[in-house]
């Protein structure tokens, strides 16, 4: 394949660009350490002007290729100490990846108590530095790890653009995700994915499809990751908005499970991509809310309890606002409407509710108005002030 591009005068960066891939899936495809996919074969026969037949016999050697003598030459000795000193040689080095790796867990880190514009220009900051790296010289054990660290900062942003409500931005950053995840041969990222855009469609009432993406997602998740507990605790929340409540509870069954399994206790709390203890907890009490099971109060407030630093609303995670949105429909559902009030009033002015989440306080000021409670007038204005806190000025 090499020679045929080369009589076309391309460079592997020109057939990439004609082709629509990355440049390391050319130098792939011509080390012969992987083929074409089949949806890719037609543009790059095209690419290389030869028809399907003769691009097989391109890629593929024939038998007689394997039999045919090939006298050997000092160059054969040379040119394999030059390709070992190639391979060790970089211009990017493993600590700088090493302080990229660090900077993403910080930022996984910060996400539930840093808000969402600040944390997005700080992984702008780093994406752009991982961008600018990938033209360098690398290993390729450095070049895999560059693509694996810009396909989680991508992931990252893309969640953060969801949170504002950036939806073409947040399709833009999800792909890339996805494409270095690929590229990378990371399929954890690549479930995170499919696991995110759940999430993502399951705000905007779809449901039947935030299932189906979240089993994709566990379809793609390694056994024993993070990913694949989220992904099954997603799928628990679609079934739960879906009412399938028999399948609900399985899943949150599955979801226990798997997480006793992982040993979370041991964990890291707070990062975003890694589950801990806290995390499923505060996922069952959402799933048990939106099933209008009564022992979502119990959860609801454990998780209150367990991440609440302090009184001051404005000192909360994200996870004990939904806690108190969780609360309040659960109380809404018994009939205690001041306690749900002031559930969904705290949580409101705790100021925690990202644009894509204000559906679920709006459910919670709904309730209340038509129940004509007194307490919903001032609900419904701390709710309308969220809302103009978070348009777009100008």
């Amino acid at each position: 394949m090499s020679e045929r591009r080369r009589s076309l005068g391309y460079s592997q960066e020109d057939l990439a660009e004609r082709v629509g891939v990355a440049l390391s899936t050319v130098q792939r495809w011509e080390s012969g350490e992987s083929n074409p996919q089949p949806w890719q074969r037609p543009k790059l026969a095209r690419a290389l002007d030869v028809t399907a037949t003769r691009l097989s016999d391109l890629l593929s050697p024939s038998p007689a290729d394997w039999a045919a003598p090939a006298p050997e030459t000092p160059d054969d000795e040379t040119s394999a100490w030059e390709l070992a000193r190639r391979v060790n040689a970089s211009d990017v080095g493993g600590e700088t990846l090493t302080r990229l790796e660090r900077a993403f867990d910080d930022l996984a880190t910060a996400y539930p108590m840093t808000p969402p514009q600040v944390l997005l220009r700080r992984v702008r900051k780093h994406t752009a530095y991982v961008a600018q790296l990938l033209d360098k010289r690398a290993t390729l054990a450095e070049h895999r790890r560059l693509l694996s660290v810009g396909g989680w900062l991508s992931l990252l942003g893309a969640t953060v653009h969801v949170d504002l409500d950036q939806q073409d931005a947040a399709t833009a950053h999800m792909r890339t995700a996805a494409t270095l995840a690929r590229e990378a041969d990371h399929r954890e990222i690549e479930a995170w994915c499919y696991e995110t855009d759940a999430w993502r469609v399951l705000t905007a009432g779809d449901y039947a499809r935030a299932l189906e993406l979240s089993r994709a997602a566990q379809s793609l998740a390694p056994p024993g990751t993070s990913a694949l507990i989220q992904a099954t605790a997603q799928e628990g929340r679609a079934l739960a908005r879906l009412g399938e409540n028999r399948e609900t509870y399985a899943a949150i069954e599955r979801v226990q499970q798997l997480s006793a399994a992982m040993g979370l206790a041991e964990r890291p709390k707070e990062h975003h991509y890694q589950y801990d203890p806290a995390k499923a907890l505060a996922y069952k009490a959402t799933t048990l809310a939106w099933l209008g099971d009564p022992a979502a109060e119990a959860y609801a407030r454990e998780v209150i309890v367990r991440l609440s630093p302090s009184a001051d609303v404005q000192q909360w995670p994200r996870r004990v606002a939904s806690a108190n949105i969780d609360l309040a429909l659960v109380l809404l559902s018994d009939g205690r409407l001041d306690e749900a009030c002031d559930a969904a009033r705290l949580a409101i002015l705790s100021g925690r509710i990202v644009p894509s989440n204000h559906w679920r306080a709006l459910e919670v000021v709904n309730a209340a108005e038509s129940r004509t409670m007194p307490e919903a007038v001032d609900l419904r204005e701390a709710y309308e002030g969220m809302k103009a806190l978070s348009a777009p000025q100008g």
